[in-house]
């Protein structure tokens, strides 16, 4: 199992990396492994649309939580990056309270704790190996509320 660092924290605001959940420096490509789309698809995931935004060559991405008109989305559902890359997940404020756990199948396992509601709220996740990281927000599941990360090398 790659060696994982876990950080998890509040902020008032929160400074975006080179990637952020409104797309801005990624890319959308339909190269998507069938892994994730299987993952995404049989759980119809919320703002997937059968697309994967590349962010490789960024240090850091950011996924918001709570995305979408109910806000039961990660934003963007399906990321690629390089491994060492970190995922911070943000926090809208939006849907209630949300976490990001892990989901069977995935190359790793990680989980931001008990789900919460505050805007701004962080979780990050440094994947240091490539694989699938498939995850979820508990409270959410059964809404749509899936997301995936293909690390690559």
């Amino acid at each position: 199992m790659p060696e994982l660092e876990n950080v998890r924290s509040q902020v008032a605001a929160m400074g975006g990396g080179e990637g952020s959940g409104d797309g801005s420096a990624g890319e959308a490509v339909d190269d998507v492994p069938s892994e994730i789309d299987d993952y995404l698809t049989e759980n119809e995931a919320r703002l997937y649309e059968g697309t994967i935004m590349d962010y490789t060559g960024q240090d850091e991405v950011v996924v918001d939580v709570g995305a979408g008109d109910v806000g039961f989305a990660f934003d963007p559902a399906a990321i690629r990056i390089d491994a060492g890359t970190t995922v911070v997940w943000e926090w809208t404020g939006e849907g209630g309270a949300h976490n990001v756990a892990s989901a069977e199948g995935s190359a790793s396992e990680f989980d931001s704790g008990d789900a919460v509601a505050e805007e701004g709220t962080t979780f990050e996740q440094s994947f240091d190996e490539a694989g699938i990281q498939l995850y979820y927000c508990t409270p959410h599941q059964a809404n749509g509320m899936h997301g995936a990360v293909e690390v690559v090398e």
